[in-house]
């Protein structure tokens, strides 16, 4: 028989957080139903993370250990705990804590009101200063460049969700190779809601994401999701066009009525302006253009290295 509920980590850096999670995991899911699972991504952190997972495993025959060849990212651990999940609903959670298990049942529970897709909406996100505001400021962003504003972002909605089955067969047909978990199920669609939850301070340890990760995160998420800077360039490379030609209208006018007037200064900063505008044009090209070439390599999402129950 399927699991009702397959639960499924991501775990990178987890070694003191497992142990404590799936104590409090176990009874939360238990009081729904006594046929689950439980799968543990192991994203080859630098921690002892496989060892625990391992050991609970050991413990638990409801407890399913995946260990990824290397590191590939948290949405690609996700991505292979959807991918191997058997329940008719499926959790996603971080192995952090701040994500409290309690809400799983108000998961289920919305669930069964013919919702496919719930979202928990954070009431306070206990995150530093700066996390907070750069997550707001690339929500700002993100929501700006779309194109479908059904798919817009919300610095409140995390990666702590529910899916049910006919969501997770959609998920698993979703073949781009650059994906962010919540990014997807809003392309997707589907029927969806959300509970408001309390966002708990990390059990242990710190977050992975530095400042050069969450720059790399949101320029793989802005560019995944819309074409749009590239007509914004677009646009601009018109406008400076447009702005040049006046000018030398302006100029030759100028000649005729007051004579040559040397302008160094002017001339040097419009050509350092323009030349910025350029490179950063083609940068953002070269970004598009690489994609493209990830996506046309057709390899694997992720490679999984070894597997316990």
């Amino acid at each position: 028989m399927k699991p009702i509920i397959s639960v499924v980590i991501p775990v990178y850096g987890g070694e003191y957080t497992i142990d404590e999670l799936i104590l409090r995991l176990i009874p939360s899911v238990q009081n729904i139903t006594s046929n689950f699972e439980i799968i543990l991504v192991d994203d080859c952190g630098p921690d002892r993370s496989w060892e625990k997972i391992r050991e609970n495993c050991s413990r638990h025959k409801n407890i399913k250990g995946i260990k990824l060849s290397r590191n590939f990212g948290q949405h690609f651990a996700i991505t292979a705990g959807i991918d191997l999940a058997e329940g008719e609903n499926i959790i996603v959670m971080d192995c952090d804590l701040q994500d409290d298990p309690k809400y799983i049942s108000d998961l289920y529970n919305m669930s069964k009101k013919g919702f496919d897709i719930v979202y928990t909406n954070k009431q306070k996100r206990k995150h530093s200063v700066f996390k907070n505001i750069t997550a707001y400021l690339f929500n700002i962003i993100f929501n700006s460049l779309i194109e479908n504003k059904s798919n817009n972002a919300s610095s409140n909605i995390g990666a702590y969700s529910l899916i049910t089955r006919k969501v997770a067969n959609a998920f698993k047909d979703f073949n781009d190779y650059q994906r962010h978990y919540l990014m997807v199920l809003r392309w997707l669609g589907f029927k969806s809601t959300f509970i408001f939850i309390e966002h708990k301070d990390r059990f242990a340890g710190k977050s992975s994401y530095n400042f050069s990760k969450l720059m790399r995160h949101a320029i793989n998420g802005i560019t995944s999701q819309s074409d749009k800077l590239l007509r914004i360039f677009v646009t601009i490379g018109l406008f400076i066009s447009s702005i040049s030609f006046l000018t030398i209208l302006f100029i030759i006018l100028l000649y005729f009525t007051r004579g040559f007037m040397s302008g160094w200064a002017s001339t040097i900063v419009v050509l350092l302006f323009s030349t910025g505008v350029i490179l950063t044009g083609i940068g953002v090209l070269g970004i598009y253009l690489g994609k493209t070439y990830e996506q046309t390599k057709n390899r694997p999402k992720y490679i999984i290295d070894e597997m316990i129950n």
